[in-house]
């Protein structure tokens, strides 16, 4: 490692308390393209693309997202050094000087109580505290240092104009027109993949409903069947049901309705939950007998497979896998991100035309 790489290693753990080796953050080798060879076996190549067939699109996909996950964790971690750099030029110090006048000097002393609360936090049971408090001291107040000099970090990156150009793997996925909640022009398009019988994705409407009142005109949820029928054996006709009830223009009143009470979706439940909401009766009947979404319902299920869902439900966020009932601020996070990617295509491309 050249003596230059190792100041800026040593630097980066002074101001944020990450150690990383910047011959870690070097530009890798290009990656092979997928008809490169990545073997032989007797004179004949093994490709990219079939490694990638081994591994199924599930695998995959969880490469691709710790790659990034690591990626953006680094980067993270060089951007807090940039923009503390950049602040002690402008003040005309060393940004060592900067991070010991703003951050370290500020730090109090862990108390008594703190350092007890740490110590019986940590199940030292084969300890007494007065034999390693001393020891602790140091470690808290290491720990909060840390933490000090993040939060002064990101406060300074608050003020500075960054534009983060790393993207998450991300995935086409189409969907149907027909099935799209929200406005049809909003920049952020999440897909779901669901299953009309399973909890947790029951769990998830009520993080998609206030998703869509956050963010209204922002993002449009659009729905694709991906009913687990070896365990939720009900979930294939209410599935069915679904698209009877939109050929009556009420698919979600209907969706809502399903979601309501999943005890009640054998086919009897679903006529009279049609009835509830004014469907035609003798209509969705005739539509559930003919089978007519059948293969549609088959169609959304081969795509799920193809592109990484093995479980209900899974959501692509404008083509980012998200997988399962996620808190909200998992989705918030995306969407942002793919919002202020909007904003700067958007100026970018202004900036072309003037």
């Amino acid at each position: 490692m050249s003596s230059s790489k190792s100041t800026k290693g040593a630097l980066l753990s002074v101001l944020v308390g990450l150690a990383i080796p910047f011959s870690c953050l070097a530009q890798p080798a290009p990656p092979a393209s997928k008809g490169s060879p990545v073997a032989t076996v007797a004179g004949q190549p093994i490709t990219e693309d079939e490694l990638s067939e081994t591994l199924g699109p599930q695998q995959s996909m969880q490469l691709r997202n710790q790659e990034y996950e690591a990626k953006s964790k680094a980067l993270e971690s060089v951007i807090r050094l940039r923009v503390v750099q950049a602040e002690a030029r402008k003040l005309g110090i060393t940004p060592e000087k900067l991070v010991e006048q703003e951050v370290d000097s500020k730090v109090p002393e862990p108390t008594d109580r703190e350092l007890e609360a740490f110590f019986f936090g940590q199940g030292n049971a084969n300890a007494r505290f007065e034999d390693v408090k001393e020891q602790i001291r140091t470690t808290l107040k290491h720990l909060l240092i840390q933490k000090a000099r993040q939060r002064y970090a990101d406060s300074l990156r608050a003020k500075t104009e960054v534009v983060v150009f790393l993207r998450p793997p991300m995935v086409e996925v189409g969907y149907d027109a027909a099935r799209v909640k929200g406005s049809p022009q909003a920049p952020v398009t999440i897909v779901e993949f669901s299953d009309f019988q399973c909890p947790y994705c029951k769990q998830s409407e009520s993080t998609l409903k206030d998703l869509l009142a956050r963010y209204d005109g922002q993002v449009k949820i659009a729905w694709r069947d991906f009913p687990l029928r070896e365990i939720h054996p009900l979930a294939q006709t209410a599935a069915e049901a679904a698209r009877c009830a939109g050929d009556q223009g009420k698919f979600w009143e209907f969706h809502d309705a399903l979601f309501a009470d999943q005890s009640k979706l054998k086919e009897a439940d679903l006529i009279a939950s049609a009835k509830a909401i004014g469907l035609n009766e003798k209509s969705l009947r005739s539509c559930l007998a003919s089978g007519k979404f059948k293969s549609k319902i088959e169609a959304d299920l081969d795509e799920g497979r193809k592109v990484g869902v093995v479980g209900t439900p899974g959501f692509f966020i404008n083509g980012v896998f998200l997988s399962g009932a996620q808190p909200k601020a998992d989705f918030e996070k995306i969407i942002d991100n793919q919002l202020a990617l909007t904003r700067t295509q958007s100026r970018a491309t202004n900036t072309a035309t003037k």
